[in-house]
């Protein structure tokens, strides 16, 4: 994994180093005349028709909406993760949640959106994205040329399709016509002979027949044209996606900790009182600063098992920028290592949301929808679902037996993803959003799952899981609840069992153990810093990419390969007793570790003031519309979805042939 070192600040001092993720491997097509090709596209293509014919007559509109909650002022100027803990109980079954902030929030956007520098977008076909195919290197952009291109192709879209109260004229307009610009295409289809025979398909894109008047560009109507042209392709639309842009180079939305709460800030936790010192007013200048809410803060909530991890990882503990247009998607996925996610929406349209909850019933119903519809890609790319590049309608889900809801996020909202949950969406318009992970202490059993999954794939991780859960036991005083500690406490116990068993299986058939006679490095306990990481990096299992923490299996005809215990067999040719062991975790060290937790949990429970974690049940019933969505079904219906620029645009960057469909 490659490294580099962030920008130092005006002052000259150096900012915590970053560490930049290793991306999927992108699928790579076979040539057009391979017969397991052709024959995947005629099998793909009788799904897509199979999709218009059974979803057409299926609306929308019938998907449950999430929950949304109200904080106070006073629950806003705490911790947010104890917040979550408080709502995790309804939010969580779910898969997703809204929170609205209270009255008064207001935070600074932070970003230069007078920048020069250009970032690089994903060019999405829109109109493919039930094919899973991968995205395309879309055109660089600064933020202002981007808000151009934006907004042109809101505008153009409305133009075409919708009202517009200040242009009453405008409905006279040929719809046929359609022009393009830079950062998308739009081509309009004549219909098939099938298609024109359909009478949903007579009316034109938002709802109205040839004669009658034009809608409003409601988030409804939107979301209406934004299924019929990933089902039906009616349209061919290409849009530029700004997604995933490093705010460590580019800058948050959010201003920066002076009080080293964030890994950008250039004093990052290095001040040991910051947890002394009261916590600003709700509302003030510093209170932005400080507060957890801002998404640069919160993955280092004393809270948050994150906190331990003292480098930034693109993503996990360092947010990511995106920049979105009108339908402009973020595909169907669950996070990295099934962590929590928080997104916050800065400025701009609003975008839908979709979530499944993270049970696993739910979740292997994704992947059986997948599975089904893309068997033959799917056998070319097992992994296809962490490419984050398809979406199905959430009513082919909801037909398949798989639970979804969805929410409507505007500007000024959070959106909260549970451990496990997939979920997607696309955007309304233009906007600029922000988001990050977090991970409570409950979220141990989901890593596992996580942790198991990846080893399957081969897919490394983006820390090593046995590092992190054994790095928490090492700051048992943390450990604030029973079950956390019991939680963790099996975890430890089921790496042990595995770690001894394996361990003495080797060395029973002839593979030497050199720990006693090699000097290894220790394993750091206290925290996961870059020279850690490091480390771990040269210590990938060559099989299943797992980090080899406690122990690994080398041979004498590699300097550089190594194996986990699991695949040793899979290493090379060599003989067994060219092989050789090497412990950094003894057998003695591990039952003292699990003991310390194990007394931290009696001594949770035989305090009176012990904080209970409430968990939610296992829910195997269908989904209703959860606690406040009544205000976001109205918004969904009414709302006039804005079209403009997130920021000012100088006049000579607006040109009257702007536009974004491509």
């Amino acid at each position: 994994m490659a490294t580099k070192t962030a920008d130092s600040s005006s002052s000259g001092e150096q900012r915590s180093p970053k560490r930049i993720r290793t991306s999927t491997r992108p699928y790579e097509a076979g040539p057009a005349n391979d017969p397991l090709e052709l024959e995947e596209e005629r099998m793909l293509a009788q799904a897509i028709a199979n999709s218009r014919s059974d979803q057409a007559r299926e609306p929308i509109t019938a998907i449950p909406f999430g929950p949304t909650f109200y904080p106070s002022v006073e629950e806003f100027s705490g911790d947010p993760l104890l917040y979550l803990e408080k709502i995790r109980s309804v939010a969580e079954k779910y898969g997703i949640c809204k929170i609205v902030p209270p009255k008064g929030w207001n935070p600074p956007f932070a970003l230069d959106v007078d920048s020069p520098k250009k970032f690089q977008t994903k060019d999405q076909s829109i109109h493919r994205l039930q094919e899973g195919i991968s995205f395309g290197d879309g055109m660089e952009y600064t933020v202002k040329e981007y808000q151009k291109m934006s907004s042109g192709w809101s505008k153009e879209w409305k133009n075409q399709h919708y009202s517009d109260p200040n242009e009453p004229n405008q409905g006279d307009s040929d719809p046929s016509v359609v022009p393009s610009t830079p950062g998308s295409t739009c081509e309009n289809q004549e219909p098939s002979a099938k298609q024109s025979s359909e009478p949903e398909n007579k009316e034109k894109l938002g709802g109205g027949g040839e004669n009658s008047p034009r809608p409003k560009m409601t988030p409804e109507n939107l979301e209406k044209d934004y299924w019929d042209i990933v089902e039906t392709q009616r349209y061919d639309i290409d849009v530029d996606y700004g997604n995933d842009v490093d705010t460590s180079e580019w800058g948050s939305g959010f201003p920066i900790s002076e009080r080293g709460r964030s890994v950008t800030s250039p004093n990052f936790q290095a001040d040991p009182s910051d947890e002394e010192l009261p916590e600003p007013s709700f509302g003030t200048e510093e209170y932005y600063k400080e507060t957890y809410w801002n998404l640069n803060n919160i993955p280092n909530s004393k809270n948050s098992v994150l906190r331990h991890l003292k480098v930034g990882i693109n993503g996990i503990n360092v947010p990511w920028l995106y920049f979105g247009c009108l339908f402009s998607t973020f595909c169907w996925h669950n996070e990295d290592n099934y962590m929590y996610s928080i997104n916050y929406h800065h400025k701009g349209a609003p975008k839908q949301w979709y979530g499944v909850p993270g049970t696993k019933q739910d979740a292997d119903g994704v992947e059986r929808v997948f599975k089904s519809y893309l068997s033959m890609k799917m056998r070319d790319v097992p992994d296809l679902l962490h490419h984050i590049t398809t979406s199905f309608s959430p009513r082919l889900l909801d037909r398949e037996g798989v639970r979804v809801c969805k929410l409507l996020q505007q500007a000024g909202e959070f959106i909260v993803t549970f451990p496990r949950a997939f979920h997607g969406g696309f955007s309304l318009g233009p906007n600029c959003g922000e988001a990050v992970n977090f991970a409570l202490q409950d979220w141990i059993p989901h890593a596992v799952d996580a942790n198991e999954r990846y080893r399957t794939f081969a897919r490394p991780s983006v820390f090593s899981h046995d590092r992190l859960v054994y790095t928490m036991a090492h700051h048992i005083n943390e450990l604030r609840t029973k079950e956390i500690c019991n939680s963790l406490a099996k975890e430890l116990r089921r790496l042990m069992k595995e770690e001894l068993l394996l361990r003495q299986k080797l060395i029973n058939a002839g593979v030497r153990d050199v720990s006693k006679v090699v000097d290894l490095p220790p394993n750091r306990l206290d925290q996961l810093d870059e020279e850690s990481a490091d480390y771990d990096d040269k210590r990938l299992c060559h099989s299943c990419k797992h980090i080899c923490f406690f122990s690994a299996v080398c041979c004498e005809c590699s300097d550089s390969k190594v194996s986990c215990l699991r695949h040793s067999h899979y290493m090379c040719r060599c003989s067994i007793n060219r092989k050789y062991i090497l412990i950094w975790t003894p057998e003695s060290e591990m039952k003292e570790t699990i003991s310390r937790v194990e007394k931290r949990g009696e001594e949770l429970s035989d305090s009176k003031s012990a904080t209970k974690t409430k968990r939610s049940p296992f829910h195997k019933g269908s989904l209703e519309d959860g606690p406040g969505s009544e205000k976001d079904r109205l918004f969904h219906q009414s709302y006039e979805v804005p079209v403009n620029p997130i920021c000012a645009v100088e006049p000579e960057l607006v040109s009257s042939d702007g536009s974004i469909c491509s």
